[in-house]
């Protein structure tokens, strides 16, 4: 019985800790005029330089492959005179998030309880600074006849630590991302 209240416990602590990390918040918008069913082939920009600024040539190569791999799931064919082109940009800032927690101490006091005017406190407070990456991930879909942004998707997060798998880490994102295009498909 008390092997099976451990396990219990740490059950509900490991869910704990994994439903209170911090997770990809994601946010798509399109041009709603659009009918995206006459789209059937893309292109991946290989020019974005801010992209390839912001993370190592390994974590590029992550994003292309996941965001091709993406667009071939969802029926559109890799080509060299595309209806589409997919454009991928990372955006890394360095954060920094400051709390303080304020103690009082003593009795009394003006608006204390059991006490009108004069009485001691003390006040202690302390400061708590987390310094993190603050990341975002921006895939942009640009039709190429008119040259103009159809499809967007941002995804953004918290990045205190480095992943244990980055391949899976970024194919996740990048579905979790593109969950929604094209717009109007049933899932």
């Amino acid at each position: 019985m008390k092997q099976l209240f451990n396990f219990c416990s740490m059950l509900i602590a490991a869910l704990f800790m994994f439903s209170c990390g911090p997770s990809l918040k994601v946010t798509s918008d399109y041009d709603k005029s659009i009918d995206f069913q006459q789209y059937k082939s893309f292109s991946l920009d290989k020019s974005n330089d801010s992209a390839r600024q912001s993370v190592s040539s390994f974590n590029q190569e992550r994003i292309t492959n996941a965001v091709r791999s993406e667009m071939i799931k969802k029926s559109f064919q890799e080509s060299s005179s595309p209806d589409l082109i997919v454009h991928t940009a990372v955006i890394m800032k360095d954060m920094q998030s400051v709390t303080a927690n304020t103690n009082y101490y003593g009795y009394g006091g003006y608006y204390r309880p059991y006490g009108w005017g004069g009485g001691m406190s003390t006040a202690h407070t302390t400061y708590d600074v987390q310094n993190y990456k603050d990341g975002s991930l921006i895939i942009d879909v640009v039709d190429t006849k008119t040259q103009k942004l159809v499809w967007e998707g941002v995804g953004n997060k918290q990045i205190d630590k480095p992943s244990k798998d980055l391949d899976k880490a970024i194919s996740d994102a990048i579905a979790s991302i593109m969950e929604s295009f094209p717009p109007g498909k049933k899932k």
